[in-house]
């Protein structure tokens, strides 16, 4: 699925595009500083019946959100610099024992990941707005 945005607002519409699509517990983000990686994860999960503060997890590199149907973990990996810090803060438990996992940066943790069944969504800035692309 592809779409391009221009306001903030239509990520709503593209959020509501995507919750049918999502077959997976797992969701890529990836996209250059300021694309919106976080934003869209606002409004996701505000659709997905959160009332928490969304916020970004660049340094807690993890944050726990409450949903009807389960727990959502939003992890940014931007900081992390080698495979092992994931292990150490438990990475795989948290992918095996949630509703969905938003991961950030997920790069540096790819290889792992192919044991999984996953999501990847891009975001790239243009001059008016902003590309995106799921599969």
């Amino acid at each position: 699925m592809q779409f391009t945005i221009h306001q903030l607002e239509e990520w709503k519409n593209i959020v509501n595009q995507i919750i049918p699509n999502l077959h997976h517990n797992i969701l890529l983000l990836k996209g250059n500083l300021g694309a919106g990686k976080t934003t869209f994860s606002q409004f996701l999960l505000k659709e997905l019946g959160s009332t928490d503060e969304i916020s970004s997890p660049t340094y807690s590199i993890i944050n726990e959100y409450d949903t009807p149907k389960g727990k959502v973990y939003h992890f940014d990996l931007y900081r992390l610099k080698s495979v092992e810090e994931a292990y150490d803060f438990g990475i795989e438990e948290y992918l095996d024992n949630a509703f969905l996992s938003i991961i950030e940066w997920p790069e540096i943790y790819m290889d792992e990941l192919e044991a999984y069944d996953f999501h990847e969504m891009s975001i790239n800035n243009t001059e008016s707005g902003r590309e995106i692309e799921f599969k």
